[in-house]
């Protein structure tokens, strides 16, 4: 009679309960092995970006930049990553190349974030009709693989200016060197550090993603040389990476009283070369829900997949297609008026 009272319905019903919320804090506060890819809310850029002589217009409108965040997925979420809207499931091995560090990599990423600003400095101000001058000067080192043989003798921030002594000026100059070259073969670079000339033989290692292709073990970079009228500052604290390109250029021209945002709130993502071209990035299907959760009405993205998967999760978000810089002007400037 005792033991019958005793796991009664609604008592069972209770300890089971109990049980999965247990079970469930417990998933949710241990980690994985594993990297969530999360969106992040579009920040507008009008407090980031400081341009001398810049205005900030009383306007509805304004120019977002998009970022992701990443972080260890718990166990959870391992399970179930659509618990959480746009978020993406990914091993370590996907985030970096075998041997690099966590650290390693957000370094990279700052020097990517420092590339950019300078890029979108200068495409911004040439529009504006300054004289701005970019000259390419070799090939920056922005990380270095571990287990490759350039571990060790180049460092991130070198700059590799010739190889078997042929002269480097771009990424290209050094991808065509090392076309010719096997798994194995060296490489004699010349490289600046620190404005110190330096002088190392490399042997070739193999892509970790394709073996019968020879790399150097490094992630390249341009080295660029660029000249303008005035400096630019801007303070996006430890958000690393090229994407905010397009988003940095845009804003510049809107604080020098250019209306480039017409009253839209304008999400705008993209890797900005010298000549205004728009490069891909990654991220694209976490970006549109950090749009959306800014409540943007406008956001521009680079043309091709990109556009294609920020298409698919749109929402009530316009996503517009753009490859240069000045598309994305033209295109913000033929929307038919703010309502």
């Amino acid at each position: 009679m005792n033991a019958r009272r005793l796991f009664t319905p609604l008592r069972l019903a209770v300890a089971g309960i109990f049980a999965l919320v247990v079970a469930v804090i417990v998933l949710l506060s241990t980690s994985s092995s594993d990297f969530l890819i999360v969106p992040d809310r579009a920040h507008p850029l009008a407090e980031l970006v400081k341009v001398p002589g810049g205005e900030h217009r009383n306007v509805k409108g304004g120019i977002y930049y998009v970022d992701v965040l990443e972080r260890k997925a718990s166990l959870l979420e391992r399970l179930f990553p659509g618990i959480r809207q746009g978020a993406e499931l990914v091993q370590h091995d996907d985030l970096a190349p075998p041997g690099v560090s966590d650290r390693q990599r957000f370094e990279a990423d700052r020097l990517d974030m420092r590339l950019s600003q300078q890029v979108a400095s200068a495409v911004a101000l040439r529009a504006l009709g300054y004289h701005v001058t970019i000259k390419e000067k070799g090939v920056r080192v922005a990380l270095v693989y571990g287990q490759t043989h350039a571990t060790g003798v180049l460092r991130p921030d070198d700059v590799i200016v010739a190889a078997d002594g042929k002269r480097i000026r771009s990424t290209v100059d050094l991808h065509e060197a090392l076309a010719r070259k096997k798994v194995g073969d060296k490489v004699a670079l010349t490289f600046l550090r620190n404005g110190q000339m330096g002088h190392a033989t490399i042997a070739t290692s193999a892509d970790p993603f394709d073996g019968t292709r020879a790399i150097l073990g490094i992630q390249p970079q341009p080295a660029l040389a660029i000249k303008v009228p005035y400096p630019i500052t801007f303070n996006l604290g430890n958000v690393g990476g090229p994407s905010a390109g397009l988003a940095f250029a845009l804003q510049i021209l809107e604080e020098r009283g250019r209306d480039v945002d017409h009253g839209y709130k304008v999400a705008a993502t993209g890797v900005i070369a010298p000549d205004g071209s728009i490069g891909p990035i990654g991220g694209a299907r976490q970006k549109v829900f950090g749009a959306r959760q800014a409540h943007v009405d406008v956001f521009l993205v680079p043309a091709g997949d990109n556009y294609r998967d920020a298409k698919q999760h749109a929402g009530n978000v316009r996503i517009i297609p753009v490859k240069t810089f000045q598309q994305a002007l033209h295109a913000l400037a033929t929307l038919p008026p703010k309502q």
